[in-house]
């Protein structure tokens, strides 16, 4: 049984700051690593030592497993905890960790790659009699999709095989939208998970999100923490969750927690995972995969368990043992993402500086956030600023208390979802006392909700008592780096003051090249803008190219996003200001068609 002292977050951001916090709570040492623009970062600031990664873009710095597991060894680490998303899921990854002689913490590469691959893990939920929705094989193109539809109908879902998170995921509803939604979930899975093989599945209209929290030993012991519901989605990704999920029945609980453990016994997992499954409007039971990592919502499980998911991590990951395989659910918690994005503008990434930030507090409010006053969320990643979980002794409570927290909470310098969390504690779809009122689906908020939701403006202005600044201190504090080692000095102001901004060679004005200056549309033409600053990711079309209203011209993409523009009306393609790789402003105009 290896002995845990010193471990290294492979992560970055709110996953990463929780990380660090669990290891000092445990007595262990934590070790943040980062990318350029993640010097000063909280989770590096948190952390007990902290190195930089040796690229300046995600391929090379969190996505180098390479580079990651060489700084483990080099800082002395014994363990790598990968948080979840980028490497979590990498089973060369674990394994890399593993051959280096270091403790992974989650289950081993063989079960990554059984449980990756989401139509292996489907075989294997089928074999210990797992509900299960239709499904294909890997699909190679269009005509394979095609063949899908013509045998179970529409609507359909393309799926990233691996992965997960809602990222390489498109709903198709009309044979046309074949090519543009493969297309689409390939690319997306590609950027987000290196790998763009895509599967088909028959889509449920409008299903409940349900989940089970579990944990697994090495001595094939599997516990059942909670159940979580978690329909409060936009684009498949999910910005309300609760524990325990509303409104199950008995049976419905026993199928999900049943099939949950029949599935992590099979593959004799080990560590943390959730087990994710659609309930459909009749009240049947689907299970759809295993996500074999930690989750973003897994706070509202500790919060009716009381137990800390990430110590468990660490624990398990020593090879300790269970002891417990139902968990008694404690009152009802609910958490609140608190993402960088405007919702009434279909929920487009609102990149920019935290100007101001007031968060709540009082009875039952927990804030697990990785970023602080100051600090500039870019484009290069999530927009998730951190996230306001809610506890009460009963929903009604938790409901309760979430109003209030809600009301307390304030950003101002970048649009964020906090009005919307707003809008849905008033929805009475939401906050339904029984099981007949509670009418939320995967699809609720772009559907039933959407007139609700556009008609939110992002908060602005400035935040009363937020501070303005002041005298210089007496002392100034530096980051420097030694080695590649980051560190922190404090010297004496006057001893700081020859190194100021001031001393600095000025920077060199960033000149526009020609392609991408804004272009002045002629009159009558119909102006193509970006909506957000971000980047090209595909230009379908070329200049003088003759297109039909509603057909796919540019897809921009920002916080892992992708957001297609198609053409306003039919015409001609002209002053195309679009490259693949290229960054955006907002209101850039892409082109425009006449």
């Amino acid at each position: 049984m290896p002995a845990l002292a010193k471990v290294l977050i492979a992560n970055r951001g709110e996953i990463a700051v929780r990380i660090a916090r669990a290891c000092q709570d445990a007595g262990l040492t934590a070790v943040a690593v980062y990318a350029p623009e993640d010097r000063d970062a909280m989770h590096v600031r948190v952390a007990d030592e902290a190195y930089a990664l040796p690229g300046e873009t995600l391929a090379t710095t969190y996505l180098d497993a390479t580079a990651i597991v060489g700084l483990a060894q080099r800082a002395g680490a014994d363990t790598v905890h990968p948080g979840y998303g980028f490497l979590a899921e990498s089973a060369t990854f674990a394994r890399l960790v593993s051959q280096a002689g270091l403790t992974w913490v989650g289950p081993s590469p063989a079960v990554l790659e059984r449980l990756g691959d989401k139509v292996a893990a489907r075989q294997l939920a089928a074999s210990v009699g797992a509900p299960l929705v239709p499904a294909s094989p890997l699909v190679a193109d269009v005509a394979e999709v095609a063949a899908f539809i013509e045998q179970y109908g529409l609507p359909v879902v393309i799926k990233a095989a691996h992965g997960g998170g809602g990222r390489g995921m498109r709903v198709v509803r009309e044979a046309g939208q074949v090519e543009q939604a493969l297309e689409a979930a390939q690319r997306e899975a590609l950027a987000a998970f290196g790998r763009d093989e895509c599967f088909v599945e028959r889509y449920v209209e409008r299903p409940r999100h349900i989940e089970t929290q579990c944990l697994a030993d090495a001595q094939g012991g599997v516990a059942v923490v909670s159940t979580r519901d978690c329909s409060v989605q936009r684009r498949h990704q999910k910005l309300i969750e609760e524990a325990p999920a509303p409104f199950l029945t008995d049976a419905q609980v026993a199928v999900v927690t049943d099939t949950s453990r029949a599935i992590l016994r099979a593959v004799g997992y080990q560590g943390a995972a959730t087990c994710e499954f659609l309930l459909a409007p009749d009240g049947a039971v689907y299970f759809m995969e295993v996500n074999p990592r930690l989750q973003v919502e897994h706070p509202v499980s500790e919060e009716v368990s009381g137990i800390d998911l990430v110590r468990e991590q660490l624990r398990l990951a020593a090879g300790e043992a269970l002891g417990c395989e139902q968990v008694p659910a404690l009152g009802h918690a609910i958490e609140f993402r608190i993402n960088a994005e405007d919702p009434g503008a279909g929920f487009l990434p609102s990149p920019g500086r935290v100007a101001a930030l007031r968060l709540p507090g009082g009875p039952g409010i927990r804030l697990d956030f990785g970023h602080e006053v100051g600090d500039t969320l870019t484009g290069t990643y999530d927009s998730l600023l951190g996230k306001v979980i809610v506890w009460g002794a009963t929903r009604h409570e938790a409901l309760a208390r979430a109003r209030r927290a809600l009301a307390e909470t304030k950003v101002t310098g970048l649009a964020t979802v906090v009005p919307f969390h707003r809008a849905v504690l008033a929805a009475e779809a939401f906050t339904a006392a029984g099981a007949a009122g509670f009418t939320v689906h995967t699809g609720w908020v772009e559907g039933e909700f959407a007139a609700t939701v556009a008609g939110l403006k992002p908060a602005g202005g400035s935040l009363e008592g937020a501070p303005t600044g002041g005298p210089t201190p007496p002392t100034a504090r530096m980051v420097v780096e030694v080695d590649g080692k980051r560190l922190e000095v404090v010297l004496p102001a006057a001893l700081a003051a020859p190194v100021s901004l001031a001393a600095a060679p000025p920077t060199p004005r960033r000149v526009r090249p020609p392609a991408a200056q804004a272009t002045v549309p002629a009159a009558g033409a119909a102006p193509v803008t970006a909506p957000m600053q971000g980047t090209v990711v595909r230009v379908a079309v070329s200049e003088g190219d003759t297109v039909e209203a509603g057909q796919l011209l540019v897809v921009v993409e920002a916080m892992k996003m992708e957001q297609p523009l198609a053409a306003p009306r039919a015409g001609t393609v002209r002053a195309l200001a679009a490259a693949v790789g290229q960054r955006v402003p907002t209101g850039h105009v892409l082109c425009v068609v006449d």
